[in-house]
């Protein structure tokens, strides 16, 4: 039993990406996608500070 036969392969290494500049319409993009993550957290913290929107829960039917 000195093969590694079974068991889980380890996968083969991926080679490192290479730094690719950036043109004016990436920069763009990634300015706008961190300005909605942004205004995403905010609303996030503007809803946590308000209490639960419905005081529900599970309702109950008329029928006894």
């Amino acid at each position: 039993m000195s093969s590694r036969e079974g068991g889980k392969k380890k996968p083969l290494k991926q080679p490192k990406k290479d730094n690719k500049e950036l043109d004016e319409d990436d920069i763009a993009h990634k300015q706008k996608l961190k300005e909605q993550q942004k205004a995403l957290q905010d609303a996030k913290s503007k809803a946590s500070q308000k209490g639960p929107l419905s005081s529900g829960g599970i309702k109950k039917s008329g029928k006894k």
